[in-house]
């Protein structure tokens, strides 16, 4: 069944500095966790592997995002934890005028890096999810109310299934 949680909390430049965002993530996450586009803020008690463009950033791997899942040839990850700049203009501040990777591309590319069962936790202004042409299941929608005139944020966990049935896996919608 589809889970729904509401959080009322105030917006950080850096999404995994806020605690309570940090740990529900974690909390949410399985395994080994790619995030892909890591930022500042390490996920609290998470297994995680981290990459972000910027050299200034505390990350194990410094790449664009696209050249990252293309390339990557170590073991596979169980969660991967998308949270791109939401907006050109976000994108353009983060990464000090540089445009971040193509975000379709890099869905089409995940499903390379990502274990059979494994889920992906996407973050933005919209649901830019994985997605049903994916093969992928979502399981719970965090809404971030930030107040006032900012945007919400939105975080969907989605389950890759590889072609299992709802059935088979005793999911019923």
């Amino acid at each position: 069944m589809l889970k729904f949680t509401y959080m009322k909390t105030p917006l950080y430049r850096y999404t995994f500095k806020n605690k309570k965002v940090n740990k529900w993530v974690v909390d949410n996450c399985e395994g080994r966790v790619l995030n892909l586009f890591a930022g500042k803020y390490k996920l609290l008690g998470a297994n995680e592997i981290r990459n972000d463009v910027r050299v200034d950033m505390p990350a194990d791997y410094h790449m664009d995002a696209l050249e990252f899942v293309k390339r990557w040839e170590g073991k596979k990850f169980n969660s991967i934890v998308l949270d791109p700049p939401y907006a050109y203009r976000k994108s353009m501040e983060m990464y000090e005028g540089a445009i971040s990777s193509p975000f379709n591309q890099i869905k089409n590319e995940i499903l390379r890096i990502l274990e059979p069962r494994g889920i992906v936790i996407t973050f933005g202004y919209h649901s830019n999810v994985m997605g049903k042409g994916r093969n992928f299941d979502q399981e719970h929608i965090l809404l971030m109310s930030h107040g006032g005139a900012i945007h919400d944020t939105i975080a969907v966990i989605e389950r890759r299934n590889d072609g299992i049935t709802r059935e088979e896996i005793g999911v019923f919608f």
